[in-house]
Formats: C-alpha cells, structure tokens, sequence
C-alpha cells in the first residue's frame, strides 16, 4: 500500500503530464499552470548549478520558453513530466556556465606565464588528474544503471534525494537506498586509487 506522499506525487506527475499535452496543443493556461506546479522545483535546479540568482531567473524563462515549443516532444513512456523538465533546465544551465565561461575566456588578458603561475599544476598534475577523472568514470560506469542514475542526478545534476524521487517517481527510501548502496561500491572501487594520490 502506498503512503500518502507517494499517491501526492503520482497525482502531481499525472497532473504535470495533462498539462504538458495542453502546452503541446498551444494552451497558455496550462503553460501557466505548468509554471505554478512545477517552477520553485525547476528554479532550485538551476539555482544549485548556477549559484546566481540572476542568472536562474533567466534561464527559467529559457526553460519554460522550450517548453512551449518543445510540449509535443514530450513521451510519458521515456520519463516523468518533472524529469524531462529537469532535463531541459540542466542543458540549459550547463549551456549557460559554458557560454560564461568563454566570454570570460575571450576578455581575460592572454598572459600564459601569469596563467601557468596562477594554476600551479604541472603537466604531470594534469595527466594524473586525468586518469583519475577516467578510473572514476569507469567506477561509475559499472554501477547497476539504478544507481548510477541517482548518484549522477546528485552529483552532476544538483538534485535533492526529494527531487529525484519526484523527478523517477519513486519513493524517496528507494532513491536514498540505491544512492547509499552506489556509494559504497564507489567507495570499495576508487580507495586504491585515493591510496595511491
């Protein structure tokens, strides 16, 4: 039997995806409504990814933006409502941080001494740091997809356990459960590698 929270959520879900459908069919109000139900969960995504509030505001107007373009796009069957928005947001936070990150590339004065100074990493740092990014990626490749999709969502998504048991439509002991489990299979995997740094 399903508690409380969890028939919430399923109705929420179910709620958010008859929205989505009357987005698809050029409903502003549903569009609206979408927003209401579903912006303070997409804004704290952003938010989190982010760290500027500015910023977040105007990529939430982005995302909501693509939405109304992209409703059509939307399959019940590859996903919940929530998940496929917390997609979108995180592409475009993601495209957000690049594109800063070039403006500040192209003003920033081109002085390689000072840059090598200010980074302090040799060429041997850097390869080391690469194989390290490479045997974590292994790692986290050869969880249970279950697992990893939680631990990635977290880590690289900046999702709550809350958030991600929205976003799965799952109940929040799962999310915790496959998280704590993955982690300490990560932990088992890399320690000879954290041994070795």
């Amino acid at each position: 039997m399903s508690s409380p929270p969890d028939h919430a959520a399923a109705a929420a879900e179910t709620r958010n995806a008859e929205l989505i459908r009357g987005v698809a069919a050029g409903d502003q109000q549903a569009l609206g409504a979408l927003y209401d139900s579903t912006s303070r969960t997409v804004y704290g995504l952003l938010l989190r990814i982010l760290s500027d509030a500015s910023a977040a505001e105007e990529v939430l107007l982005d995302v909501y933006t693509q939405v109304w373009r992209q409703a059509a796009t939307y399959s019940r069957e590859r996903g919940s409502a929530l998940a496929w928005l917390t997609t979108i947001a995180r592409s475009r936070a993601i495209d957000r941080l690049r594109r800063g990150r070039q403006e500040q590339q192209r003003t920033e004065p081109l002085d390689p001494a000072r840059q090598f100074a200010a980074g302090g990493a040799s060429a041997e740092d850097d390869v080391r740091a690469g194989e390290v990014r490479a045997v974590v990626r292994r790692a986290l490749d050869s969880l249970a997809p279950e697992q990893r999709e939680v631990i990635e969502l977290a880590y690289y998504g900046g999702m709550s356990h809350s958030e991600i048991a929205a976003a799965r439509g799952l109940p929040l002991g799962t999310v915790k459960t496959r998280t704590r489990l993955g982690m300490m299979r990560l932990r088992e995997m890399l320690k000879p590698v954290y041994e070795g740094i």
